[in-house]
């Protein structure tokens, strides 16, 4: 593996508080290395520079800290829905170990490569899994059975809601990843919330460790079960989102 000048990323950590290992370390950048030789195959992200995905992706994805300092909790679980490349799952998995992670995605290539740096990197207590949220979000597979459920995926917050809150126990969180600020998008999903056992208790906004991004996390706390009928059929939320 290469040598890198990774100066900036513990500084930007430490601004987090999360302090890493020297192993922890080492599957950061063999993670990176895996991003890159892939990307030239398929599409995982339009962002390359050692730098920029090391903030836009990495430290990006662990600034969930502010939002959930549970994740330092052993057994914790976490599913990222429509994970893509691994964000924010497989760093949030990397830094905080004892975690039980689900990396969902409906693309089969994504999932192959996702499997790919788990056995690379030697990560245990996490599944790559193929499919769609409407499907897995039924009874009987992953339905309220997380603490958390993650997404940096670029939706409507009601459509995204739809796909996500099935997914958490009563009592437990979603928090969708957002870059620009969308409190007129959130009071429209606020019904949409309600419908499905959620209701939106804080928003974190911030920029990241030493730069002018924007990053703010909704907290939706799961108050009651998600009724049996949501989500609907594949495309009818993100076609005709509640309202």
């Amino acid at each position: 593996m290469k040598s890198y000048n990774l100066t900036q990323f513990r500084k930007d950590l430490s601004e987090l508080s999360i302090e890493l290992d020297k192993n922890q370390e080492e599957q950061f950048m063999q993670y990176y290395e895996l991003l890159i030789q892939w990307n030239e195959v398929m599409n995982l992200t339009a962002i390359t520079d050692f730098d920029e995905v090391l903030k836009k992706h990495f430290v990006d994805s662990l600034s969930l800290i502010k939002a959930v300092p549970e994740l330092t909790k052993e057994g914790y679980s976490v599913i990222d829905v429509g994970t893509g490349a691994g964000f924010p799952g497989i760093p949030l998995k990397i830094a905080f170990p004892g975690l039980k992670v689900t990396l969902l995605d409906s693309l089969n290539k994504r999932v192959k490569f996702l499997n790919e740096v788990i056995a690379q990197i030697g990560l245990a207590d996490i599944d790559a899994v193929h499919g769609r949220a409407e499907d897995y979000a039924k009874p009987g597979l992953f339905r309220e059975k997380y603490d958390l459920c993650v997404s940096r995926a670029v939706a409507n917050m009601a459509t995204l809601s739809e796909y996500c809150l099935p997914f958490v126990k009563v009592g437990g969180r979603f928090i969708p990843y957002k870059s620009e600020k969308i409190e007129e998008e959130a009071a429209a999903a606020k019904k949409a919330f309600y419908l499905l056992g959620g209701e939106v208790v804080e928003n974190i906004e911030f920029n990241l460790p030493y730069s002018d991004i924007y990053r703010s996390l909704f907290i939706i706390r799961k108050k009651a079960p998600t009724p049996g009928k949501y989500p609907r059929k594949a495309g009818l939320p993100a076609k005709e989102p509640i309202s």
